[in-house]
């Protein structure tokens, strides 16, 4: 099951950063040519680890570079909705 708190730490690696670099790239893409983006399409394109790939997208929500809009644990991973903060 995933967990952030688990996944988090890869995200501090040099290759976690460059994996976490290519989500935000393509999210802030995806947040300017349609104003949201669920999280099936922000991790297109990305490869290796799922749970690492959900813990990219939740940094951005900790650093406040997007917020979700869906409720957590109400829709499947796949489907939670974020905006830009």
């Amino acid at each position: 099951m995933y967990e952030y708190e688990k996944e988090k730490p890869k995200l501090f690696t040099d290759e976690g950063q460059r994996a976490f670099l290519k989500v935000r790239d393509n999210v802030f893409h995806l947040l300017k040519e349609a104003g949201a983006v669920r999280m099936t399409e922000a991790l297109r394109g990305s490869t290796g680890d799922s749970w690492f790939q959900l813990a990219c997208v939740d940094r951005m929500v900790e650093l406040g570079e997007i917020r979700e809009r869906t409720i957590p644990g109400e829709v499947a991973g796949q489907d939670r909705v974020f905006v830009k903060s």
